[in-house]
């Protein structure tokens, strides 16, 4: 298979991944999407992937240098904020290439409220068990049993984030 090929197919599979929502969710493979979050963390925060489980969480793929997610940040800070007391967590996943020298003082400049983890080399080159991060910021909203069940890439707004995260808490 050709690597434009790769790339298209796994674009389409993005594409997929952030209509889908409801009872059609995306399992997680193995460890599942928990698991894969047992990632170094920087900042005020520092949740640790098993704290996740049994609650909903937003995955924030995220860099310093990206305009749209520093301007996403009121957003997060306030979706945290509205729905953490009903078991909501946001975590961001840095994908700087300077790791915590740059990641570190943004999180304590910010005071956010939610950890900051440290991406890898492997997710770094855009692989995840989400697929590939194409894209910043790329968020995912998991259920309560971990599976993916909507996914964004490039900024979402307040009112769908919002809307996502009500419906999956009720669930």
């Amino acid at each position: 298979m050709s690597v434009l090929l790769r790339t298209l197919a796994c674009a389409l599979l993005l594409g997929l991944a952030a209509c889908k929502s409801g009872p059609d969710a995306i399992e997680a493979p193995g460890a599942g999407f928990l698991g894969a979050l047992a990632l170094p963390a920087v900042g005020p925060q520092r949740g640790a992937a098993t704290e996740l489980t049994g609650r909903v969480v937003l995955v924030n793929f995220m860099a310093t240098w990206c305009f749209p997610c520093v301007a996403e940040v009121p957003t997060l800070e306030a979706l945290q904020r509205d729905y953490g007391p009903q078991g909501f967590q946001v975590v961001a996943v840095g994908m700087d290439l300077e790791g915590a020298k740059v990641l570190a003082p943004f999180a304590d400049h910010y005071t956010l409220r939610y950890p900051v983890l440290l991406a890898d080399e492997r997710i770094i080159s855009g692989q995840s068990v989400f697929g590939p991060i194409m894209a910043l910021p790329t968020s995912f909203i998991l259920d309560r049993q971990g599976r993916v069940v909507g996914a964004w890439q490039g900024m979402a707004g307040h009112e769908d984030l919002a809307k996502a995260i009500e419906k999956t808490l009720k669930r």
